[in-house]
């Protein structure tokens, strides 16, 4: 594992002006747009691919992403007003639950392509709403749906109980209420069951599952539909970015799926954040003291779990690479624990991993650190400095 030409200047032009330890996230837009760029390209034509913005909703990133994806996806009204600010001109889709009223008007006035809907609460609220307004309000069901064969990954939001989408028991009420509310306008169905995954022939099945059951459904309740929205979920293995899902193995597999299901004429939309985002981020920190406890050596860097919360939230030894400084090396060949500042001794970024050399001032460089990592970090737990940021 190596770092990009680009990446290592970014990590010496810091090194030459900063005079106190460095800790910052550097985000290579370049190897951004190529890997979208790619992904979009290979995409059927009757596809989409948006972007979901909690992985990562950095202004840069996003206006990196602008003119390379078909749009993108809010989660909560903030994201909302933020898609909206930065990229005014790209059409936006809002989901997520627990929607507020304020957030729903919101979404109207942004004039978003369409509206995940979650529940018939949320329904008949939108149907006020879109009343009260005299405007059209575009929606899309989400359908937590039971399928034959339950998929699985390491986070499941379907196909069990869930505080997400409308089981199929609710569908016939949902239609009764968008038949009785003539400022909705039913535009498709959304289907999104997991995260995570790394298997391109299960996601491919699970596509399948989706293409079947829209059809079904749409024949069930007559329904004249043409668009499905497959969400996402296509995973990173942050321990060999190497066996991550094989993105053009899964694009070949879904022209020929298309072609078998008779999915031509219909829209199908993906909304995709960790598997566009992660790999354009690295996050940084530099060693500030090495210490021998209990037979362990310990790396303490400047940061920590409140800067990057990723290996926490996925519960895994997260891959690092050491940039040597100009001192001695204090740890030759040993195992050590990289850990941050924190007063708390979950503030682990990895656990007893080899290291060949390493001193106080070298450097631990974090990899796919580009999705579900400075976002969702507790950034305010003891107030340390926010790292520095640096879009090359």
């Amino acid at each position: 594992m190596s770092l990009p030409p680009r990446i290592d200047q970014a990590i010496a032009r810091l090194r030459a002006e900063q005079q106190e330890p460095l800790c910052a996230y550097l985000y290579d837009l370049e190897a951004l747009a190529a890997h979208a760029g790619a992904m979009r390209a290979l995409l059927p034509a009757n596809c989409e691919l948006f972007y979901a913005a909690k992985a990562n909703p950095e202004a840069p990133i996003l206006h990196t992403l602008a003119p390379l994806v078909d749009g993108f996806e809010a989660a909560s009204g903030g994201e909302l007003r933020w898609l909206y600010q930065h990229c005014p001109e790209q059409p936006l889709i809002f989901g997520g639950p627990g929607k507020l009223d304020s957030e729903l008007a919101a979404a109207m006035d942004c004039g978003v392509e369409a509206l995940h809907v979650e529940s018939l609460n949320e329904l008949r609220r939108l149907a006020h709403i879109a009343a009260a307004q005299g405007r059209r309000a575009p929606v899309l069901l989400r359908l937590n749906l039971k399928l034959a064969e339950a998929p699985d990954s390491r986070l499941v939001m379907g196909g069990k109980p869930t505080p997400f989408g409308f089981d199929e028991a609710a569908l016939s009420e949902a239609l009764a209420l968008l038949r009785e509310a003539p400022w909705l306008e039913l535009k498709g169905l959304h289907f999104h069951l997991l995260s995570h995954q790394l298997d391109v022939s299960a996601h491919l099945q699970l596509i399948r599952s989706y293409m079947r059951s829209f059809r079904a459904l749409c024949a069930a309740h007559r329904l004249s539909l043409s668009l499905l929205n497959v969400g996402g979920g296509m995973g990173i293995d942050y321990q060999d970015a190497r066996r991550s899902f094989d993105w053009p193995l899964f694009c070949q597999g879904l022209r020929q799926l298309i072609d078998e299901e008779d999915m031509g004429a219909v829209r199908i939309r993906f909304e995709i954040g960790r598997f566009i985002s992660a790999a354009c981020g690295y996050y940084l920190m530099q060693v500030l003291d090495i210490k021998r406890n209990h037979g362990q050596y310990f790396a303490i860097g400047r940061g920590g779990t409140h800067h990057f919360r990723t290996p926490a939230a996925q519960g895994h030894d997260h891959p690092f690479l050491v940039v040597r400084g100009e001192r001695p090396a204090q740890i030759v060949d040993q195992p050590v624990t990289l850990v941050g500042q924190l007063c708390t001794p979950k503030d682990v970024l990895a656990s007893q991993q080899p290291v060949a050399e390493l001193a106080v001032g070298d450097l631990l460089v974090f990899p796919l650190a580009g999705a579900y990592a400075w976002n969702i970090s507790h950034r305010d737990f003891l107030m340390h400095e926010p790292p520095t940021m640096v879009f090359v």
